[in-house]
């Protein structure tokens, strides 16, 4: 989840892009979210739309308490999805405040639980909303969920805004799970090859196909195919075009073609490598 990147106006629903040659995974997408003044989306109708263009498995994402519940009911109702579940680090210094964080990452780790519930995310630091006060409690529950993921067996999906430092040396001190994903990468060249030494996945999402990014471009571009996943952060992030609409998974074409340029590979040979190593991370839908 990563309010506050996108700008543009909004207009009707982008048009489905040119299906994809390979089917692949929307690796992190919230169906239990709405921009301000949407609705959140039906979900049976996202999934036709997303097949139709050649994108057939997602993975859910609950980052509160609720998102969570939410996340281990729809993973039992429909096969092409599975589900991550965590206390987003922008919900740990309020539930700290609250005195309610112990009892919230207790829930957390039950659900997790759950054999369709594949990832333990997404965590990490945001340092962008958190302010120095908050951070300790983030850092906290970043260590905390660390640990879940390994319990568990899990994969680790991270969230990481302004705090690329931090996130690493904690990752480094806890020792990361087998399976850690930095989703919606926005790290530079020099992060994305430690992150590619450390073993770590790399999410792209539709960030990277802004004008503006040419840094994150420039990362991906070093980026061996074999770390590589796409995802959405649907409602979130939506590719160029149409940045400003809401996002969907029916628009992940947009950025593996993107990616595809970047990297000077064909759009079938990244379309595998991402379903590929979707199933390596996440296991089998």
């Amino acid at each position: 989840m990563s309010r506050g990147h996108e700008a543009g106006s909004r207009g009707g629903p982008p048009p489905a892009p040119d299906r994809l040659p390979v089917a692949v995974v929307d690796n992190h997408t919230h169906w239990d979210m709405a921009r301000d003044g949407e609705s959140p989306p039906d979900i049976p109708q996202a999934i036709a739309a997303a097949r139709a263009v050649g994108v057939d498995r997602f993975v859910q994402v609950g980052c509160d308490v609720e998102g969570a519940r939410f996340t281990a009911r729809v993973v039992e109702q429909y096969p092409e999805l599975v589900g991550a579940v965590a206390l987003h680090p922008n919900e740990a210094p309020r539930l700290a405040a609250e005195g309610t964080l112990d009892d919230a990452l207790a829930e957390i780790a039950a659900i997790a639980a759950h054999p369709r519930i594949r990832a333990v995310g997404e965590t990490g630091l945001d340092y962008y909303r958190t302010d120095e006060v908050g951070r300790p409690a983030q850092q906290a529950s970043f260590r905390e969920h660390i640990e879940l993921a390994k319990r568990l067996g899990k994969a680790l999906q991270i969230h990481d805004r302004d705090a690329h430092d931090d996130v690493l040396a904690i990752l480094a001190e806890q020792g990361a799970p087998d399976r850690t994903v930095l989703h919606c990468f926005s790290g530079d060249v020099a992060m994305a090859r430690e992150c590619v030494e450390q073993g770590y996945f790399l999410s792209f999402a539709g960030t990277v196909t802004f004008k503006n990014a040419r840094d994150l471009r420039n990362a991906l571009a070093v980026t061996p195919l074999e770390h590589l996943l796409v995802e959405t952060d649907a409602p979130y992030l939506t590719p160029s075009p149409y940045r400003g609409a809401s996002n969907a998974s029916y628009l992940v074409p947009l950025t593996v073609r993107a990616m595809a340029g970047v990297l000077n590979v064909d759009v079938p040979t990244l379309a595998k490598a991402l379903s590929d190593n979707s199933e390596r991370v996440y296991g089998p839908w």
